[in-house]
């Protein structure tokens, strides 16, 4: 099979996951784009990857177009990333006099570690408050991997020993090198597949959101679109965490007031003093 891709099917192709994931994927990423796609046209026994192509474009709502935009969405993610974080969140906790439960979304949880980041935070931190952390991703592959909460033992370098011995089981026989969150840290996580272009209303109201390394996909209309969709589940005086690389500058968010560099607070209202804040 030939694995040459032209100059006309990678901009269609590109064109076709900008429209159904908002994503714009630079020229830069062909390379990308051919690797993800060859073992699929192989697969179906196409002659070449423009044949490929033209069989997703014919039929874009089939489950082999879904599983293209799965395919080329960019997961790419470890343990406690940007880890300062973390220890904002902690303090945050402890400072913490609330008593409702305290929820936390992972807007762009790939394949969960983030979540269970979060989650070990929060276990630590928390106290005697009830919490409980939502996972999203546009990925049904990486989603289905979050809720296994199964990694290769390399990327739980970060991850504290006192929080590897009491949420992390270690693999034996043919899970040697891997490691396992615990079934008692996987209940209190919970992941779903969601698109951050469109309103996700069923997820109800979060105390923070973790909205890191997600933005430098997006830009113009889908970008200010997404940040929209975001911080309307933010309840006053909650915080949005974006990732030290991006920026909110540039579009619109109303009600948000940067207090640290790349940290932002829902602004409160009065009116709504039923909903708990943090910090």
């Amino acid at each position: 099979m030939s694995t040459t891709l032209s100059a006309h099917s990678l901009a269609a192709i590109t064109n076709f996951f900008y429209q159904h994931s908002g994503i714009r994927l630079q020229p830069t990423k062909r390379q990308l784009v051919v690797s993800r796609l060859t073992r699929e046209a192989a697969r179906l026994k196409c002659a070449t990857l423009d044949d490929y192509v033209t069989r997703i474009l014919a039929a874009p709502q089939s489950d082999e177009a879904r599983h293209v935009i799965d395919l080329l969405t960019t997961n790419e993610t470890y343990f406690f990333r940007e880890s300062e974080h973390f220890k904002q969140l902690a303090h945050l906790l402890r400072h913490d006099p609330g008593r409702q439960m305290l929820r936390v979304w992972s807007a762009a949880a790939s394949s969960g570690e983030e979540a269970y980041s979060i989650a070990m935070t929060l276990a630590r931190h928390a106290g005697a408050r009830p919490w409980e952390v939502i996972g999203t991703d546009l990925s049904t592959r990486v989603v289905a991997q979050a809720r296994q909460g199964l990694y290769v033992a390399e990327r739980c370098s970060r991850i504290e020993q006192a929080d590897l011995k009491r949420w992390c089981l270690r693999g034996e026989g043919a899970y040697r090198g891997q490691v396992l969150m615990n079934r008692e840290l996987r209940a209190k996580v919970r992941f779903e597949v969601g698109n951050l272009l469109h309103p996700m209303p069923e997820l109800g109201l979060f105390d923070v959101i973790f909205l890191r390394n997600v933005l430098i996909y997006f830009e113009g209309e889908a970008k200010s679109q997404l940040i929209a969709n975001v911080i309307q589940r933010l309840k006053p005086g909650a915080y949005l965490y974006t990732g030290h690389a991006e920026s909110l500058r540039g579009t619109p968010h109303p009600g948000l007031q940067q207090v640290a560099p790349s940290i932002y607070r829902a602004v409160e209202d009065e009116s709504r003093n039923r909903h708990t804040k943090l910090g």
